[in-house]
C-alpha cells in the first residue's frame, strides 16, 4: 500500500512539475502567472486523442501530436495575446487578465465544439501492470515517470549547456540588461513560450493517457500545478520541481490514508500556509532578488 501510493504520488508529481516549471520559466523572465497555459494542456491531450482516434494508435506518435500542438497553441498566445500589450509595457496585471481570459475563451469554444463528453485514448496502457518492490503498478505511472524526467532534463540540459540557455538565465535577472547586450528579447520569450508549450504538451498527453480527456482537463490541473510552483517559489525551477512532486506525493498519501474528499482541500492549505510563513516559497527569492 506504502509502495503503491508513494510511486502513484511521484507519477503525479512529475506531472504538475512539467506544468509547474513551464509558470516558472515564464515568471522568472516575464514575472507574470501564464494563467493561458491550461487551455495548451487540454489542447494537447485533444491533440493526441484526435491523432490516434483518426490517425495511428500509436501512444509515442500522438505524443509527438501532442506536443506540436502544445507548442503551436504556445506560440500563438505569446504572438497574439501577449507580446502586443508586451510592446506597449502594459502592467502585468493585465497580462495575466488577458491569460486568464484566452484560457476561459478556448476552453468555451473547446465545450461547444466537443461537448463536455469525456474520452478515452484507443491506446493508453491503463489495464496493465508491473511489479515494483513487490507492488502492482500500473504501466502507465511507470510511463509517466520516464517520460516526464527525460523532458525535464532535456529542458534543464537546454538551459544550462547552450548560448539560448544562458540568455534566459541572463534575463531572468534582467531583461532590459540582456536586450542592451544585443539580445532579441522577443524571439528569447517566444523560446520560452515553446519550452513551456512542449512541457505542457508532454504532461496533456500523459495525462490523457493516465486518466481521460475532457474541455477543463488542463484547467483542473494546472490549478495543482500552480499551487505547487507558489510552493517551490515562482521562477526557481528547482524549486518548481520540488513542490511539484512534494504536493503529488503528499495528495496521493491523503487520499490513501485519509479520504479522497481531502485532497484538493489538502493542496489549498498546503498554498495559504507557504503563503502565510514563506511567500517566496521554498526555494524562491524574495522580490527584487529575482532569479
Amino acid at each position: 500500500m506504502f509502495w503503491q501510493q508513494l510511486i502513484n504520488g511521484i507519477s503525479v508529481g512529475s506531472i504538475y512539475a512539467l506544468l509547474a516549471v513551464g509558470y516558472a520559466l515564464i515568471y522568472s523572465l516575464l514575472n507574470f502567472t501564464n494563467f493561458a497555459h491550461a487551455i495548451t494542456v487540454t489542447i494537447a491531450a485533444f491533440g493526441c486523442f484526435w491523432f490516434q482516434f483518426l490517425v495511428s494508435q500509436s501512444l509515442p506518435i500522438g505524443l509527438l501530436a501532442g506536443i506540436l500542438s502544445a507548442i503551436i497553441t504556445g506560440i500563438f498566445i505569446e504572438l497574439l495575446a501577449y507580446r502586443p500589450l508586451l510592446i506597449k509595457k502594459a502592467r502585468r496585471l493585465y497580462l495575466m487578465i488577458v491569460g486568464l481570459g484566452v484560457s476561459i475563451l478556448c476552453e468555451n469554444l473547446m465545450i461547444i465544439i466537443f461537448t463536455g463528453r469525456v474520452r478515452v485514448y484507443p491506446v493508453n496502457f491503463a489495464d496493465i501492470s508491473v511489479n515494483i518492490f513487490g507492488t502492482s503498478t500500473g504501466l502507465i505511472d511507470v510511463i509517466i515517470l520516464v517520460v516526464s524526467l527525460l523532458a525535464l532534463l532535456c529542458v534543464e540540459l537546454y538551459i544550462e549547456r547552450t548560448r539560448t540557455g544562458l540568455a534566459i538565465r541572463s534575463s531572468a535577472f534582467n531583461l532590459e540588461a540582456t536586450a542592451l547586450m544585443g539580445v532579441n528579447t522577443n524571439r528569447l520569450i517566444l523560446t520560452v513560450f515553446i519550452i513551456a508549450g512542449l512541457l505542457a504538451g508532454v504532461a496533456g498527453v500523459l495525462l490523457g493517457a493516465k486518466y481521460t480527456t475532457y474541455t477543463s482537463l488542463g484547467t483542473y490541473m494546472t490549478n495543482k500545478a500552480f499551487i505547487a510552483a507558489v510552493v517551490g517559489g515562482l521562477g526557481s525551477l528547482p524549486g518548481a520541481v520540488l513542490g511539484a512532486l512534494l504536493l503529488g506525493v503528499a495528495e496521493s498519501f491523503v487520499s490513501a490514508y485519509i479520504s479522497t474528499a481531502f485532497r484538493d482541500l489538502f493542496a489549498y492549505c498546503i498554498l495559504i500556509v507557504i503563503l502565510l510563513i514563506r511567500p517566496s516559497g521554498l526555494m524562491g527569492k524574495a522580490d527584487g532578488d529575482k532569479a
